[in-house]
């Protein structure tokens, strides 16, 4: 099963994301800030299939941790996905312009998230 790095930096809501995406049989590797996922990742001996982040963090926000994902060779090829309140256009765009390939927005009902997953994984030959 597909391996998921998750960026959230609300407890509840990394342990709700975690613990459904578990449930769904998808081994998750929660991490709290930007610089964290960043750093989880680049570091990893395994990579993740797929990376999702909030968009707003400390320490790193979900934009440069992912400008800075994907301009490191060994990850760059990594799909990441933000998840976010935020859905006002401009902040869609520049989500895509760091290098983002999916924006979810926030609130998600564990269903719509297990969906949005699968599809996403299946999309890049990962599920």
């Amino acid at each position: 099963m597909a391996k998921i790095l998750i960026a959230e930096d609300e407890r509840d809501i990394r342990d709700l994301i975690t613990f459904t995406l578990r449930f769904a049989g998808y081994e998750v590797v929660p991490t709290a800030n930007g610089e964290e996922a960043y750093l989880t990742a680049k570091d990893m001996e395994q990579k993740p299939d797929l990376i999702m982040m909030d968009v707003r963090m400390p320490r790193m926000t979900g934009y440069e941790a992912c400008k800075a994902m994907k301009a490191e060779p060994s990850i760059a090829g990594i799909p990441v996905v933000f998840l976010s309140a935020k859905g006002q256009e401009s902040e869609v765009n520049t989500g895509m312009d760091v290098g983002a390939d999916e924006y979810i927005l926030k609130p998600f009902s564990p269903d719509q998230l297990m969906d949005r997953v699968k599809t996403i994984l299946k999309k890049y030959g990962k599920g």
